[in-house]
């Protein structure tokens, strides 16, 4: 991903995009909005009143990366409320219009954009340059979920997680298109986050060694304990939850809430119809059906013995579930995990 060229647009003001149901955006609820417009991050800073609040300038070594297999996430030495502002700057600046700022949660999620980079240099384009660039598209779009997490001595760690779209004929005439779900792309994750690393106050050089150090390893694997499917991971508590949260972030869970004190996530999800053709788990996942059947609230949860972690899913009340959807959340997991 060195040195590829990123120059992001957003989709958002132009025409909706027909979007896989398992791509569907969290609920904007009132509750979760942050008051006030757009915030810059020299004004965010000057309306700090709290003396000594460290701030990108003065603290370049307190960011780094930390890695985890083919997931990596930011460690900085700052409260969450004093990086919000700087996130969003980050975003914005990199082309992006934000679809959900949830600070209540520590989530922050782009809206659907186009890498205009990837778009073909050719004669017309380098001789009419923008004034014709709006003819131009390529097939994919990308949207980036952030999520801010507390740590106990008073930092924070922060993921980024892709999902992508890309655009394919859908029948033999190829007059007709639809967006389907691509796979998601840990480089393109890695470089957004080294980016944000930079705007954090990590030197260059220091974010690209970071980048490139090597990674721990973990196997994980879906077993059953009586009835109850679950996957079992070869790691302590701290890297399974960050990992299990990596894991639901990129393949499109909704996550209303979640407690860390009880290794708890808490996800919404619709069963799959089963009066339809099959479209395949991903493109069911989370999708209300005809009649308007309201989604399922399951619990995410995780319990760890040493170096040993099993992740389980529970029904609403929190008891154990043992369901077809729970054998497909589980399993979804555990593919990520790989």
């Amino acid at each position: 991903m060195e040195g590829e060229k990123i120059d992001y647009k957003s989709a958002g003001k132009g025409v909706s995009l027909e979007v896989p149901p398992d791509l569907t955006q969290l609920s904007k609820d009132s509750r979760y909005v942050v008051s006030g417009g757009a915030v810059t991050a020299t004004g965010f800073q000057v309306g700090q009143a709290a003396p000594g609040v460290p701030t990108a300038a003065n603290t370049m070594g307190d960011v780094r990366i930390e890695r985890d297999g083919n997931q990596r996430w930011l460690v900085v030495s700052r409260p969450a409320d004093q990086l919000w502002g700087p996130v969003r700057d980050f975003w914005q600046e990199n082309g992006f219009l934000l679809s959900l700022d949830q600070s209540s949660l520590g989530i922050m999620e782009t809206d659907w954009a186009e890498n205009r980079a990837k778009l073909p240099q050719d004669f017309i384009r380098n001789t009419l340059g923008k004034l014709i660039d709006s003819v131009y598209s390529t097939s994919e779009r990308d949207k980036f979920r952030t999520r801010l997490e507390r740590t106990a001595n008073g930092g924070t760690e922060i993921y980024i997680s892709h999902r992508g779209m890309v655009e394919v004929y859908s029948n033999n005439q190829k007059d007709q298109t639809v967006w389907q779900p691509r796979p998601t792309d840990p480089e393109l994750e890695t470089e957004f986050l080294r980016r944000l690393m930079v705007k954090l106050g990590a030197p260059q050089d220091q974010s690209r060694a970071q980048v490139a150090a090597a990674a721990s390893k973990s196997t994980s694997r879906v077993a059953t304990v009586g009835n109850t499917p679950v996957v079992m991971i070869d790691e302590g508590f701290d890297r399974a939850w960050r990992r299990v949260g990596l894991a639901l972030d990129r393949t499109g869970f909704t996550v209303e809430d979640r407690d860390r004190n009880q290794g708890t996530y808490f996800v919404r999800y619709v069963e799959p119809s089963a009066d339809r053709k099959d479209p395949g788990f991903f493109a069911k996942l989370f999708k209300r059906d005809d009649k308007g059947v309201p989604p399922l609230k399951y619990r995410i949860n995780l319990k760890s013995q040493g170096e040993s972690t099993t992740v389980s899913v529970l029904n609403d009340a929190g008891a154990p579930e043992s369901s077809a959807n729970a054998q497909r959340i589980v399993q979804v997991i555990a593919d990520d995990l790989k």
